[in-house]
């Protein structure tokens, strides 16, 4: 069973591709023209153990929303694509990660059931390079909407924004990887209810 989706989305803002498979190495190919951006999604990839390939092109000269926003669309719907019925699933993810002076967790519930709940603002809202911080909670709130998760994150301690920003990035994805393993032990859909 190939685990893998290729979704696509053009509006009038944005035109953005996101190429998934669940079951990879961690290689990594992107290109949202936002390079701290790139740079988590790169590490997503990696600690999820997902191959991922992005390609977004956005009205970046109004400013960097619609894009980080687009992409966690993009990823969501590709992440629900490439997890089909959920059959065979853990479910469950959980990581806590440390960056430095940054402590992240995230805990996740491959469900079917959108939800976020963000609680890992940095001291100070500032830029990265030129990523606006401030966008970090609106890239998962749309990934959790769109690959019907239930994702809690929270920032136990942490100053320099960079490192929690990260820190979250990298709970992110190890609790994802985990949550979308595959269980042999877990014949069906993982719920009493038979579905997600």
């Amino acid at each position: 069973m190939s685990r893998s989706a290729d979704v696509n989305r053009k509006t009038k803002e944005t035109e953005v591709r996101v190429r998934l498979t669940l079951d990879g190495s961690g290689r990594a190919d992107l290109a949202t023209g936002i390079g701290f951006f790139d740079h988590m999604l790169e590490a997503l990839a990696r600690h999820a153990l997902y191959d991922l390939e992005v390609r977004a092109s956005g009205d970046l000269h109004v400013d960097q929303h619609h894009t980080v926003e687009d992409v966690g669309i993009v990823l969501g719907q590709a992440l629900s694509q490439a997890l089909g019925e959920r059959r065979g699933i853990r479910r469950y993810g959980d990581a806590t990660v440390p960056l430095d002076d940054a402590l992240a967790r995230v805990v996740v519930d491959v469900s079917g059931r959108p939800y976020l709940a963000y609680h890992a603002e940095p001291p100070t809202w500032q830029k990265l390079g030129d990523y606006d911080v401030a966008l970090t909670p609106e890239f998962f709130r749309a990934l959790a909407t769109h690959g019907g998760l239930t994702l809690h994150v929270d920032l136990l301690r942490g100053q320099n924004a960079h490192h929690v920003v990260e820190a979250v990035f990298k709970a992110a994805a190890r609790a994802l990887g985990d949550a979308t393993s595959l269980d042999p032990r877990v014949q069906d859909v993982p719920s009493t209810k038979g579905a997600l």
